[in-house]
């Protein structure tokens, strides 16, 4: 009877080996799967910045296939399809990331951008704030930044201010916060405080390097200001950079007020 208990024996011992090695390959497939989604969505991020949206779109459905439950993914996807004007689809998939991840600060802040842009400004703050209590959040100047602009569009400008020079402590530097600024405080008619951040901005980036909005809103505040000279310099930016932009056709036409 020793030979058969023997076997007995070993016949256990190699069914516990052999589930030891499915169990292993079964993790290293499943770690697999996630290397190859995670290249897959860094991909898509890539394409998406570059605005090449289809190819990123194909790009994190792959990522999808190979990881259907990551919320990145689906954050991802509903960037994409925001920025191809299919506000629905997109919004489906916002949410569907956040129930996934509810504490995810870069989703809560993408979904509050998304709100501002689809004119829902006062749903977004809520999603920025929430972005804003996370501590572990790298980039919190994002979601102070969008912060303070869906606040100007609703021309709540303390908040606005308040969530701009909140940023400007947090990362000192930034040219969208200093722009920022500026707005906020020539739309409340405050043409030397705006002024003050628009040479901050200028001490950031060259003025001749900006967009066709930030320079009209210089040339504006030094309108406003009776500085001729900086007026005429700045328009002259204007022309040589932006001559067919909507600011420009704005100066021609004498729309300081508008």
């Amino acid at each position: 009877m020793a030979y058969p208990r023997a076997l007995a024996v070993a016949a256990v011992s190699l069914a516990v080996l052999l589930a030891g090695c499915a169990s292993t390959s079964d993790d290293g497939q499943a770690a697999s799967l996630r290397e190859r989604a995670a290249l897959r969505l860094q991909l898509a991020s890539a394409y998406y910045e570059q605005g090449q949206f289809g190819v990123a779109l194909t790009e994190v459905e792959r990522a999808l296939t190979l990881a259907p439950g990551d919320a990145q993914a689906y954050g991802m996807r509903a960037l994409i399809l925001a920025a191809m004007r299919q506000p629905a689809p997109a919004e489906k998939d916002f949410l569907y990331a956040l129930r996934l991840a509810p504490h995810n600060p870069e989703l809560s802040n993408n979904y509050g951008q998304f709100l501002c842009q689809t004119g829902r400004a006062a749903q977004s703050l809520a999603y920025f704030d929430a972005a804003l209590q996370d501590a572990a959040y790298l980039s919190p100047e994002k979601a102070l930044n969008n912060g303070g602009a869906c606040s100007l569009a609703m021309k709540d400008y303390a908040r606005a201010s308040a969530y701009w020079l909140r940023a400007e402590r947090l990362a000192p530097g930034v040219a969208s916060t200093y722009a920022g600024l500026a707005r906020t405080y020539y739309e409340q008619q405050d043409y030397r405080q705006a002024a003050r951040y628009l040479e901050r901005l200028g001490g950031v980036t060259i003025m001749e390097s900006q967009t066709a909005d930030v320079l009209w809103l210089a040339i504006k505040v030094r309108h406003k200001l009776g500085d001729a000279g900086a007026e005429a310099g700045l328009v002259a930016q204007l022309r040589r950079h932006h001559s067919g932009s909507p600011e420009y056709a704005a100066y021609q036409s004498g729309a300081f007020d508008e």
